[in-house]
């Protein structure tokens, strides 16, 4: 039978009460007493109840984490980022995998609800309407980290993504590129369809340049969709890349180079991701540097604050982004 606080209570020779202020550190116990009732806890093996704790003070300090994939490094930094500072402030992780799916996403979220986590922080490629009904009805605080919904009725962490994908398209202009392909991932994603696209279509116009539909490909965001993107788009003769991944750009990269052309001497890339991969290949990327750890370290900290009721200034939180300079493009 597992050792109960009635077992401890009993071993030390004192109250129930006084075994819970121990527990829940308490400062209004005796220094004797403390240290004789932190002995028999150890000496039982005795571990508080986390579900009966929480039944007492209607807080289970469990926050639960939607994620769409846990096998992309990208989802792994924000989660990274998310775990830091829920350990910092004494809270528990309930980690799911939505796979993207709607369906997956909309049951996960009742199930968390079910599980009374104090909180949600929630990745979602698109939220829907019927998942942002579900989380403004939810009786407990949601954050979106990394993710877009449109009405702002649910507390978000982003970065400005078609700001940052009309800085990297500019980049490319400004290095007098007229035939620049956008390589994007699933327009599924309203990041990729409602924020990237219109920050490339921006800039190109900026520059005068018409939109070609034949320079857009819609594919997933893995290395090979990156070669064969380039073999879709080699025969409108583009001089530059803007990829919406860096497996997208390594793919590309090598995809070109295999066609005979040099990076950045002949056809310039850029990325959109800045993950350790944008380092690892030769030329090493230029990339919006994404800060995903910080994302979900922010999103974080904002559930907190809503788990709480403290004072949040601030529901829509933009971070700060910027371009980093690598050797797959040239000096502007």
């Amino acid at each position: 039978m597992p050792v109960t606080i009635y077992d401890v209570a009993r071993e030390a020779n004192v109250s129930m009460a006084t075994v819970s202020r121990v527990v829940n550190g308490n400062h209004n116990v005796k220094p004797a007493t403390r240290k004789k009732v932190l002995r028999v806890i150890e000496e039982l093996g005795y571990r508080p109840n986390a579900v009966a704790r929480g039944l007492a003070s209607k807080k289970t300090t469990t926050v639960g984490v939607v994620i769409p994939d846990i096998a992309n490094s990208f989802y792994a930094e924000l989660a990274r980022g998310i775990e830091d500072i829920a350990t910092m402030y004494r809270y528990n992780i309930l980690l799911s995998n939505s796979d993207g799916n709607e369906d997956k996403e909309r049951q996960l979220l009742e199930t968390m609800l079910g599980k009374q986590v104090d909180g949600i922080v929630f990745m979602s490629e698109r939220v829907s309407e019927g998942l942002r009904a579900d989380m403004e009805r939810a009786s407990a605080p949601i954050v979106l980290a990394g993710s877009v919904e449109e009405s702002a009725a649910v507390a978000s962490v982003n970065i400005d993504y078609r700001q940052a994908a009309y800085e990297a398209v500019s980049r490319l202009t400004a290095n007098g590129h007229k035939k620049i392909a956008f390589v994007s991932g699933p327009f599924t994603s309203n990041i990729n369809q409602d924020y990237k696209l219109k920050g490339y279509t921006e800039a190109l116009a900026e520059a005068g340049i018409p939109f070609d539909e034949n320079l857009v490909v819609e594919t997933d965001n893995f290395y090979e969709e990156g070669m064969e993107a380039y073999e879709q788009t080699k025969q409108e003769k583009p001089t530059a890349f803007f990829a919406g991944s860096d497996e997208l750009a390594i793919g590309l990269i090598h995809a070109v180079q295999e066609d005979g052309f040099t990076v950045p001497e002949q056809v310039e890339v850029i990325s959109y991701e800045n993950s350790k991969l944008a380092q690892m290949v030769r030329p090493r990327l230029t990339s919006v540097a994404f800060p995903l750890y910080d994302i979900g370290a922010v999103a974080m900290r904002l559930l907190t604050k809503l788990m709480n009721a403290e004072e949040v200034e601030e529901t829509q939180v933009i971070l700060p982004h910027r371009i980093e300079e690598r050797s797959s493009t040239r000096n502007a």
